[in-house]
């Protein structure tokens, strides 16, 4: 999404235990995203403390139960079962850190429905998609096949996808870190 919006940037996987810090956390979904988006661009400004670093996170929560991503085809075809016919949300956040200093902070709230899917097609779908699916928190990717899954959404397409682009953007801008 960066490179497609003309951003120069260098992508670091930050070396946090995000499964970790979940399981300490009792904070609302909202909280515990912006938290993980924190704590990951926290993690890459200590290497890099000049730098503007870029933190993000997502969290899917259907009926106050929280969603990670799948660690296999069985898991994330048990989770689109879960989902099947039902509303979800997906707390997405972002930040950016310059050394110690929280610069910006952003949470977004796509609203999703699933369509009740039916068997077969779940199979199906599975068989397309693949493993694929086992990187995303929804088991889903809406630009590629997931999109059939649903019945209504409400939200930016970015944002769903994992990153509140445009709210990005905006920060970037008035960082001058984009052009105007």
């Amino acid at each position: 999404m960066l490179a497609a919006a003309g951003l120069d940037f260098a992508a670091i996987a930050a070396d946090i235990d995000e499964t970790a810090l979940k399981a300490a956390s009792a904070a609302a979904p909202e909280k515990l995203a912006l938290d993980l988006a924190l704590a990951k661009a926290r993690a890459v400004a200590i290497d890099q403390p000049a730098a503007l670093v870029i933190g993000a996170d997502q969290i899917l929560v259907c009926d106050g139960k929280l969603f990670d991503k799948p660690a296999d085809l069985a898991t994330a075809a048990t989770q689109l079962r879960a989902l099947r016919g039902r509303p979800h949300r997906l707390v997405t956040a972002a930040c950016a850190v310059r050394g110690a200093e929280i610069l910006w902070t952003h949470v977004e709230i796509p609203h999703l429905t699933m369509r009740n899917f039916s068997e077969p097609f779940l199979a199906e779908y599975l068989q397309a998609e693949g493993v694929n699916i086992c990187a995303c928190v929804g088991a889903y990717r809406l630009e590629a096949r997931g999109i059939t899954l649903f019945d209504t959404i409400d939200g930016n397409h970015f944002t769903i996808l994992g990153l509140p682009l445009l709210a990005l953007l905006g920060f970037l801008r008035q960082a001058g870190a984009a052009a105007t």
